[in-house]
């Protein structure tokens, strides 16, 4: 397989690649979320792309927790 072949993948291939379901990817393709091309009705991404996307998404975001506090606050609050 040339370089060629694997620079370009499909969503099954990307779905396969990233392990995101693939209407995932195609709510994040159309919304311009993730690097892609609309070839006709085909999505294609570029694996330099995808891997450069996946580099700028935040790692080890620090989940926010909420005290149990302020959710109560907020249930009663509306």
């Amino acid at each position: 397989m040339s370089q060629l072949d694997t620079d370009i993948l499909t969503v099954e291939e990307l779905h396969a690649y990233l392990k995101i379901p693939k209407p995932t990817l195609y709510v994040l393709a159309q919304n311009g979320r993730i690097p892609a091309a609309k070839i006709g009705k085909h999505w294609r991404f570029r694996r330099g792309e995808i891997d450069e996307w996946l580099k700028a998404q935040q790692w080890n975001r620090p989940m926010r927790r909420r005290r149990r506090q302020n959710v109560d606050a907020e249930l009663t609050n509306g």
